[in-house]
C-alpha cells in the first residue's frame, strides 16, 4: 500500500509540475518544443509498453497502457502540429 500511495504521490507532483511548465512556454517556442519532445514520448511509449506487458499486477497493466495512450496522442499531436507549423512557411502558388 506504501509504494502505491508513493507512486500516486509521485504522479500527482509529476503532473502539476509538467503542466505548469508548459503552460508557462510562450506561444512562438512551444511547437519547437513540441517537436523537440517528440523523441521523448516516442521512449515513453517503449517503457509504457515494457511496464504494460510484465503483468505482474493490474494496476500495473492498467496504467501502462494508460501511459502508452497518452505517450501516443503526444507524438500523434505534436507531429501533427509540426506539420502545421511547416506547411505555414511554404509558399503558396
Amino acid at each position: 500500500m506504501e509504494d502505491l500511495v508513493t507512486a500516486v504521490t509521485v504522479f500527482v507532483l509529476a503532473t502539476f509540475v509538467g503542466f505548469e511548465i508548459i503552460h508557462r512556454v510562450p506561444p512562438l517556442l512551444h511547437t519547437p518544443l513540441v517537436s523537440g519532445t517528440n523523441a521523448i514520448s516516442g521512449i515513453t511509449i517503449v517503457g509504457a509498453i515494457v511496464t504494460a506487458g510484465t503483468g505482474h499486477d493490474t494496476i500495473t497493466v492498467i496504467l501502462g497502457l494508460v501511459a502508452v495512450i497518452f505517450a501516443t496522442i503526444n507524438v500523434v499531436g505534436g507531429y501533427v502540429v509540426t506539420h502545421r507549423m511547416l506547411k505555414s512557411f511554404k509558399k503558396s502558388r
